[in-house]
């Protein structure tokens, strides 16, 4: 029984390795993507309970990405992935939606810690 099913959006392939190494032991069913097109398309075809998305990205940020998931799927929980962390940009992802956001480098456990906040205040 999978706790939760995880998209990653980020164009880092190692970002997204290194999150399902995390979570996949945890019980999480773990889906990535390189960028937030691809994301927003597996999301019309996938139910997700979370999504994990980087802020900067090329083509489509993290902010556009979260935009979209609220506009068309609300209960979806977003936590960004920020390595170019400053506090605007955190509220401002905060008061679009975005659950939480953690900063790079991340360990397995804050990433973990993280994702299982989200995934519990989701389920409440």
């Amino acid at each position: 029984m999978s706790k939760g099913k995880i998209l990653v959006i980020d164009d880092e392939n190692i970002v997204r390795t290194s999150c399902n190494r995390a979570l996949t032991p945890e019980g999480y069913e773990v889906k990535m993507a390189q960028n937030g097109f691809d994301g927003l398309r597996m999301i019309e075809e996938e139910n997700f309970d979370l999504v994990l998305t980087d802020l900067k990205m090329p083509d489509m940020d993290g902010i556009e990405v979260l935009r979209k998931i609220k506009e068309g799927w609300p209960e979806i929980e977003v936590i960004i992935i920020t390595g170019y962390q400053t506090v605007d940009t955190a509220v401002k992802s905060i008061k679009l939606g975005a659950f939480d956001y953690i900063e790079k480098p991340f360990t397995p456990d804050a990433l973990v810690s993280a994702v299982t906040k989200a995934i519990e205040h989701k389920n409440k």
